[in-house]
C-alpha cells in the first residue's frame, strides 16, 4: 500500500541555514535540507518515543472512526468481510508452509525407505492446490470489497470535509497552514479514513502472518540438523539490505528548493507555450523563434541535472553506492549455501534431506523476511496515518479568525425598511501578511437611507471598506458601528442577512445560471419567477433567454467530457464544441467546459444575484453594497444599471465604490473620496467641485477625456 505523504504540524521552526541542525544535499538542480537533530536528541530511541506519543494521542480518533464506520449500514457488512478475508489470507502462508513441511517429510521418507505413501502425497498435493485456489478467491473477494469500501467511506467523509471547508471565514481560509491541513485531511484518490483502515488491516495481517509462519517454521525444522542455524543465517542478508536502504531515507522534517535560473526558465517556457492563456501574445508578438532559441539555451545550460525533484531524489537514493553495507550484503547471501556445503561434506549421507531443508528454509525466509521488513517499515506509516485521522476530525474545529457576535440584529425587522446607518471611527486595516495599510485612520458616517459613493483610483481602499462592512475581515484598529452598535457584537448570520453585496472580484459558481442567481438568497428555495425578475433587474434576462439551455445553462461545466483522439472533422460532441488542442489529443484527458459569455454579461449575472433578495416582497435587506458594479459595462449598460438600482433602492442604504466619476455621484447624498488608503474628502458632488480638491481634479480630468 502506498504511503501517504506526511503533513507535519510540529512546533518550532525549520531553518535551512542552521548548519548544526540541518543537513544540505545537492540533488541535480535541487537543494535538499533535512533536519538531523530529533526533538529527543539525548534520549536513546527518542524519535521513536516521540512517534509513540503522537500515536497515543491519536488513538481516540481511531476509535471514533471505527465506531462511525461500524455504524454505517452500507459499510459494516463489507468491512467485516474485508477483515475476515485479510485474516484468512494472512494465515494462508503458514498453511502453505506446513504443506511444504509435509512434502519435506515425504521426501525424507522416500530417501530412507525408497517408497512413497501415495495417499499422503495426494492429500498434500491437493492441500497445496486448495490453498492456491482459496488464496485467489479470497483476493478476488477482498479486491471487490475494497473497491466498495473505498467508495462508501469516501462518500461518508466527503460531507464531513465539505462542512469543514464551507464554515471557514475568509482570513481563516486564506491561511496557508489551514489550507494544508484541509488538503491533508481530504486525501487523494482515496480517503484518509480508508487508507488508515487498510493500514490497520495490513499491520494486523503482518503480525498474524509473522507469528503463524514462525510457529510453523519451527515445527517443520524441529529435528532437522542445522535447520534453525541455516534459517537464522538466511535472515542476515535481507536485514542488511533493509538497513542499507533505511540510512538514505528521511522520515523527519525536510524542505527542497531550486535556485537554478536556467531550470526555472526552462519550466517557465514550457508552461508558457502549453497554456492557452499566453497563446494570443505568442502568436501576435511573433515569439515562436525567440522562445525556441531560449528553450534550447536553457536546456543546454541545465544539462543532466534537470528533472522533477521526487524523481531525482528517488534516483539519488537508489543509485549504486559502494559502502560497507553494500559490500557485505551480497556475500552474506552465500553463507547458507556455504554452511550447507560444509555440513554436507561432514555428513554426506544426509545431503538430499539437507538440500530439501535448505530449499524450504530459503523460500520461507524470503517470504518471511519480506513481511517482517514491511512490518518494521510501516511503523512510521502507522504514526502518519493515525495523525491524519486526528486531523480529519479536527478540521471541523478549526478556530475561525472572525469571531461571531452574540447580539441579535436587528431588534425590529421593520427598521431595515428605512435602511441601515454605518459609521467608521478611526478605522485602520492591513491585509494578512502585508505591512502596508489598506485603510489608515478612516472615519465617516452614513445615515439611514442615504446613497453613498466611494470614489478613488484603484488600490485606494474603496473595496476594503465594503469587505469590512460585511465582516470578511475585522479592522486592525478602530471601530465600525451599524445602527450605533459595534459590528463585532452582532451575530454574523444576522448581519450578513441584512446586507446584499456585489464585490469587484465577484465569482460565478460552477452551477447553472438559475442556481447562480438563486443563491443570491440562500434562505429561500429556487423560485423561477423571482430568479427571472432578478435577472431582469440586473439586465441579464434577454441574453440568458437566448442561450441554448436558457437559465439551465452552465457557466463552467463542473463535469468535463472525456474523449480520445477524434477525427479533425469532428467539431461538436454531446452538443458541445470539441477541443482539438494538444492536451485533448493525449487521450483520456479533459478540459472544463467554460461559458463564452462576455465580461459585461458575466457582470450582469453577478448583479442579478445581488438583486435576488432585493426583489423579494420582504427581503430583510437594509444595506446594499456594490463594488465597481459597472467595471465591465459599456456607457449605455452602465446608465441602465444605475437607473434600475435607483428604482429598486427604495429607502435602503446604498453604498457604491467606483473609479468612474459622474454617472452616479451627481445623485449621491454623500461622497467619500479615497486616496492612498486615507479618507481625503467627504461631501456632496456640488460641494466637492466647489472645494476644488482632489475629487474635482479627477472629475474634470475624466470629463475632459470623455468630451475630447
Amino acid at each position: 500500500m502506498r504511503r501517504r505523504r506526511q503533513w507535519t504540524s510540529s512546533k518550532g521552526t525549520f531553518n535551512p541555514d542552521d548548519e548544526q541542525r540541518v543537513k544540505h544535499t545537492k540533488i541535480g538542480v535541487w537543494d535538499l535540507y533535512e533536519e538531523i537533530t530529533p526533538e529527543l536528541k539525548n534520549v536513546p530511541g527518542g524519535a521513536k518515543l516521540e512517534q509513540l506519543n503522537e500515536m497515543k494521542q491519536s488513538i481516540p480518533y481511531i476509535w471514533r472512526m471505527l465506531q462511525d464506520l461500524s455504524g454505517l449500514k452500507s459499510c459494516w457488512l463489507a468491512l467485516a468481510l474485508y477483515v475476515a478475508c485479510t485474516v484468512v489470507l494472512s494465515l494462508l502462508p503458514a498453511v502453505a508452509l506446513w504443506y511444504s513441511g509435509q512434502m519435506l517429510r515425504i521426501v525424507e521418507s522416500a530417501v530412507e525407505t525408497r517408497t512413497v505413501d501415495t495417499t499422503v502425497l495426494t492429500r498434500v498435493a491437493v492441500g497445496r492446490m486448495t490453498v492456491a485456489v482459496v488464496k485467489r478467491l479470497l483476493n478476488h473477494v477482498k479486491s471487490r470489497t475494497m473497491t466498495l469500501l473505498d467508495q462508501r467511506i469516501k462518500a461518508h467523509y466527503s460531507g464531513h470535509i465539505f462542512e469543514a471547508y464551507a464554515r471557514l471565514d475568509l482570513p481563516t481560509f486564506e491561511d496557508p497552514i489551514v489550507r494544508r491541513q484541509l488538503e491533508a485531511a481530504e486525501g487523494g484518490r482515496s480517503s484518509v479514513a480508508w487508507d488508515t483502515v487498510q493500514m490497520l488491516a495490513n499491520t494486523f495481517s503482518h503480525v498474524i502472518q509473522l507469528v503463524s509462519q514462525v510457529s510453523v517454521l519451527l515445527s517443520v525444522l524441529r529435528g532437522q540438523r542445522d535447520g534453525t542455524l541455516i534459517a537464522l543465517l538466511s535472515f542476515i542478508s535481507p536485514v542488511f539490505q533493509w538497513m542499507r536502504f533505511q540510512q538514505f531515507v528521511s522520515h523527519g522534517v525536510w524542505a527542497a528548493t531550486c535556485r537554478n535560473n536556467s531550470y526555472m526558465r526552462l519550466q517557465g517556457l514550457k508552461r508558457m507555450v502549453t497554456s492557452p492563456i499566453h497563446r494570443k501574445e505568442i502568436v501576435a508578438g511573433n515569439l515562436f523563434q525567440r522562445l525556441l532559441n531560449e528553450f534550447y539555451v536553457a536546456q543546454e545550460a541545465v544539462g543532466d541535472d534537470g528533472g522533477d525533484f521526487h524523481e531525482l531524489r528517488r534516483k539519488y537514493y537508489l543509485r549504486d553506492r559502494l559502502t560497507s553495507l553494500s559490500l557485505l550484503s551480497d556475500p552474506l547471501k552465500e553463507i547458507p549455501q556455504i554452511v550447507f556445503a560444509l555440513r554436507a561434506v561432514q555428513y554426506p549421507a544426509s545431503i538430499p534431506i539437507t538440500l530439501a531443508s535448505l530449499n524450504l528454509i530459503q523460500s520461507t525466509v524470503s517470504s518471511f523476511s519480506h513481511s517482517l521488513l514491511q512490518f518494521f517499515d510501516q511503523f512510521g506509516s502507522v504514526a502518519v496515518h493515525l495523525d491524519s485521522i486526528r486531523k480529519l476530525y479536527e478540521i471541523k474545529n478549526i478556530r475561525l479568525k472572525v469571531q461571531d457576535g452574540r447580539e441579535t440584529y436587528p431588534e425590529n425587522e421593520q427598521d431595515l425598511r428605512s435602511g441601515i446607518s454605518v459609521e467608521f471611527r478611526r478605522v485602520s486595516f492591513k491585509y494578512p501578511g502585508s505591512d502596508a495599510y489598506a485603510l489608515n485612520d478612516v472615519s465617516f458616517k452614513i445615515e439611514r437611507g442615504q446613497l453613498c459613493v466611494i470614489v478613488g483610483v484603484n488600490g485606494s481602499g474603496k473595496s476594503t471598506i465594503l469587505k469590512l462592512l460585511i465582516r470578511l475581515y475585522d479592522p486592525t484598529e478602530g471601530k465600525i458601528l451599524i445602527d450605533g452598535r459595534d459590528i463585532k457584537a452582532l451575530k454574523l448570520k444576522d448581519l450578513r442577512h441584512a446586507v446584499a453585496v456585489l464585490f469587484q472580484d465577484y465569482s460565478h459558481f460552477p452551477l447553472s445560471i438559475k442556481e447562480n442567481i438563486g443563491l443570491g438568497d440562500p434562505y429561500a428555495p429556487y423560485d423561477d419567477e423571482r430568479i427571472e425578475r432578478a435577472a431582469e433587474a440586473g439586465g441579464a434576462y434577454d441574453f440568458v433567454k437566448k442561450l441554448p439551455d436558457g437559465f439551465d445553462e452552465y457557466l463552467d461545466r463542473p463535469v468535463s467530457d472525456y474523449y480520445s483522439s477524434l477525427p479533425e472533422g469532428t467539431t461538436s460532441l454531446f452538443g458541445r464544441s470539441v477541443d482539438h488542442s494538444r492536451v485533448r489529443r493525449m487521450g483520456n484527458m479533459s478540459v472544463a467546459e467554460s461559458s463564452q459569455l462576455s465580461g459585461g454579461q458575466m457582470q450582469r449575472l453577478a448583479v442579478s444575484r445581488t438583486f435576488m433578495r432585493s426583489v423579494a416582497d420582504d427581503s430583510g435587506v437594509g444595506l446594499l453594497l456594490f463594488d465597481e458594479p459597472s467595471a465591465s459595462l459599456d456607457p449605455q449598460a452602465e446608465y441602465d444599471l444605475f437607473e434600475r438600482l435607483r428604482a429598486l433602492r427604495g429607502n435602503k442604504t446604498m453604498i457604491f465604490s467606483s473609479h468612474r466619476f459622474g454617472s452616479l455621484t451627481r445623485y449621491a447624498d454623500v461622497i467619500l473620496y479615497m486616496r492612498d488608503s486615507v479618507m481625503d474628502e467627504i461631501g456632496t458632488h456640488e460641494s466637492l467641485l466647489k472645494k476644488g480638491g482632489g475629487y474635482a481634479n479627477v472629475y474634470n480630468l475624466q470629463a475632459r477625456a470623455f468630451l475630447s
